[in-house]
């Protein structure tokens, strides 16, 4: 299958030759994670993309000096929601009401069980669930990234608060939770270029349960 030969070809790529990346091919990385699913469809995460070489600069400083955050094309910011919120738990259900064109009673009622329930839970256990939600959005940006013939470096190793200041996250009620450079790999200066990827079998991976 084509993805399963684009997810083998794809690698956490240590080293970046600067190239820049076409608009369109960032366009379609960004909709595939837009069209993940998240839970009750909130999408509580947003997405920066930072291309300010100072900015990157910046970042790079907080990310432990991995040179992909500079050498990059485009820097990905996955930040969750700090909190829910009864008005972000609206804006979701209105909008859907929107688009859709009707309401349903059956979703309404949905609605009223989310907002009795989300924003009364502690914001710390609220932000660990939305940022579980910008994972999986996380994922399919890689996986589309792959399919783009476009290289990524997951990255969970810098300073969120140290991020969340540079970019003032928390003033937009979000927290920093993980990165991801976009771009091409330099061959010749990345030690993990050409080496045998390695993986569980599927014997110690999966366990089928009839």
């Amino acid at each position: 299958m084509e993805l399963l030969d684009k997810l083998n070809w794809r690698y956490a790529t240590k080293a970046m030759n600067g190239e820049k990346v076409p608009q369109e091919k960032i366009d379609a990385i960004l909709e595939a994670a837009s069209l993940a699913p998240t839970s009750s469809g909130l999408q509580p995460f947003e997405i920066l993309v930072v291309t300010n070489p100072e900015i990157k600069k910046k970042i790079r400083a907080i990310a432990w000096d991995q040179s992909v955050v500079t050498d990059c094309s485009h820097l990905l910011v996955f930040a969750a929601w700090d909190t829910y919120t009864q008005e972000r738990i609206n804006k979701v259900f209105d909008l859907t009401n929107e688009k859709r064109g009707f309401k349903s009673e059956g979703f309404e009622n949905y609605r009223q069980k989310l907002l009795s329930h989300y924003p009364q839970r502690e914001a710390e256990e609220n932000f660990n669930h939305a940022a579980r939600q910008a994972y999986i959005a996380f994922s399919q940006a890689i996986a589309a990234a792959a399919f783009e013939g476009v290289d990524s470096t997951p990255m969970e190793g810098f300073d969120e608060a140290a991020l969340d200041e540079i970019l003032n996250l928390r003033g937009k009620g979000l927290k920093s939770c993980v990165i991801l450079p976009l771009g091409y790999r330099d061959t010749e200066n990345d030690w993990l270029a050409g080496l045998v990827k390695v993986r569980k079998s599927k014997e110690d991976l999966v366990t089928v349960i009839n």
